[in-house]
Protein backbone atom coordinates (compact mmCIF):
# COMPACT_ATOMS: atom_id res chain seq x y z
CA UNK A 1 0.00 0.00 0.00
CA UNK A 2 1.67 3.49 -1.11
CA UNK A 3 2.30 5.66 2.04
CA UNK A 4 -0.89 8.10 0.13
CA UNK A 5 -3.26 5.66 0.51
CA UNK A 6 -2.20 4.32 3.98
CA UNK A 7 -2.63 7.84 4.88
CA UNK A 8 -5.90 8.15 3.08
CA UNK A 9 -6.97 5.32 5.10
CA UNK A 10 -6.20 6.54 8.92
CA UNK A 11 -7.73 9.76 8.09
CA UNK A 12 -11.20 7.52 7.43
CA UNK A 13 -10.57 5.46 10.29
CA UNK A 14 -9.82 8.77 12.45
CA UNK A 15 -13.74 9.65 13.00
CA UNK A 16 -14.88 6.06 14.14
CA UNK A 17 -11.63 6.31 17.00
CA UNK A 18 -13.16 9.54 17.73
CA UNK A 19 -16.46 8.67 18.41
CA UNK A 20 -15.48 5.76 20.79
CA UNK A 21 -13.04 8.05 22.72
CA UNK A 22 -16.12 10.47 23.31
CA UNK A 23 -18.38 7.39 23.86
CA UNK A 24 -15.50 6.06 26.59
CA UNK A 25 -15.72 9.97 28.00
CA UNK A 26 -18.97 10.15 28.47
CA UNK A 27 -18.99 6.74 30.42
CA UNK A 28 -16.47 8.33 32.87
CA UNK A 29 -19.12 11.33 33.91
CA UNK A 30 -18.72 13.81 31.75
CA UNK A 31 -16.76 15.70 28.95
CA UNK A 32 -15.22 18.65 30.56
CA UNK A 33 -16.58 22.01 31.54
CA UNK A 34 -15.16 23.34 28.18
CA UNK A 35 -14.69 22.91 24.15
CA UNK A 36 -10.56 22.67 25.01
CA UNK A 37 -11.67 20.04 27.78
CA UNK A 38 -13.44 18.04 25.23
CA UNK A 39 -10.86 17.77 22.82
CA UNK A 40 -8.44 17.32 25.61
CA UNK A 41 -10.65 14.17 26.75
CA UNK A 42 -10.82 12.80 23.67
CA UNK A 43 -7.04 13.23 22.51
CA UNK A 44 -7.93 15.91 19.82
CA UNK A 45 -6.76 18.74 21.29
CA UNK A 46 -3.26 19.11 19.84
CA UNK A 47 -4.74 18.09 15.98
CA UNK A 48 -7.58 20.86 16.32
CA UNK A 49 -5.08 23.45 17.61
CA UNK A 50 -2.22 23.22 15.25
CA UNK A 51 -5.18 22.78 11.86
CA UNK A 52 -6.84 26.18 13.91
CA UNK A 53 -3.48 27.99 14.55
CA UNK A 54 -2.28 27.12 10.23
CA UNK A 55 -5.99 28.16 9.24
CA UNK A 56 -5.26 31.71 11.28
CA UNK A 57 -2.01 32.03 10.11
CA UNK A 58 -2.91 31.62 6.05
CA UNK A 59 -5.56 33.76 6.87
CA UNK A 60 -3.19 36.35 8.11
CA UNK A 61 -0.66 36.13 5.47
CA UNK A 62 -3.94 36.28 2.66
CA UNK A 63 -4.88 39.54 4.56
CA UNK A 64 -1.59 41.23 4.56
CA UNK A 65 -0.75 40.42 0.82
CA UNK A 66 -4.37 41.87 0.07
CA UNK A 67 -3.45 44.93 1.99
CA UNK A 68 -0.10 45.27 -0.03
CA UNK A 69 -1.75 44.81 -3.00
CA UNK A 70 0.92 41.50 -4.08
CA UNK A 71 -0.56 38.66 -6.09
CA UNK A 72 0.62 35.57 -5.50
CA UNK A 73 2.94 35.55 -8.36
CA UNK A 74 4.31 38.95 -6.66
CA UNK A 75 4.69 37.15 -3.21
CA UNK A 76 6.20 33.94 -4.70
CA UNK A 77 8.53 35.87 -6.33
CA UNK A 78 9.47 37.66 -3.33
CA UNK A 79 10.00 34.44 -1.11
CA UNK A 80 11.66 32.84 -4.27
CA UNK A 81 9.33 29.62 -4.12
CA UNK A 82 6.82 28.49 -6.50
CA UNK A 83 3.14 29.68 -7.01
CA UNK A 84 2.37 26.32 -5.97
CA UNK A 85 4.36 26.64 -3.14
CA UNK A 86 2.51 29.45 -1.73
CA UNK A 87 -0.83 27.94 -2.52
CA UNK A 88 0.04 25.17 0.13
CA UNK A 89 1.03 27.62 2.25
CA UNK A 90 -2.38 29.71 1.82
CA UNK A 91 -4.03 26.24 1.74
CA UNK A 92 -6.05 26.26 5.23
CA UNK A 93 -6.09 22.52 5.04
CA UNK A 94 -2.78 21.94 4.44
CA UNK A 95 -0.79 22.01 8.09
CA UNK A 96 2.47 20.35 6.75
CA UNK A 97 3.95 24.07 6.77
CA UNK A 98 7.65 24.61 8.52
CA UNK A 99 8.18 27.52 10.33
CA UNK A 100 11.01 28.41 7.57
CA UNK A 101 8.54 28.74 4.87
CA UNK A 102 6.40 30.78 7.10
CA UNK A 103 9.46 33.14 8.53
CA UNK A 104 10.05 33.66 4.48
CA UNK A 105 6.79 34.38 4.09
CA UNK A 106 6.39 36.97 6.88
CA UNK A 107 9.81 38.80 5.45
CA UNK A 108 8.33 38.83 1.87
CA UNK A 109 5.99 40.83 3.83
CA UNK A 110 8.25 43.09 6.21
CA UNK A 111 6.46 41.18 8.69
CA UNK A 112 7.83 38.69 11.32
CA UNK A 113 6.96 35.46 13.17
CA UNK A 114 6.22 35.32 16.85
CA UNK A 115 6.74 31.96 18.60
CA UNK A 116 6.35 31.24 22.23
CA UNK A 117 5.98 28.58 24.86
CA UNK A 118 3.38 29.04 27.12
Amino acid sequence: MSAKKGAKKARAAAPAKRVRRVAAARARGGMGSSFDDFLRETGDYEFVKSRAIKRVLAWQISEAMREDGLTKAEMAKRMSTSRSQLDRLLDPANDDVTISTLARAAEALGREIRLELA
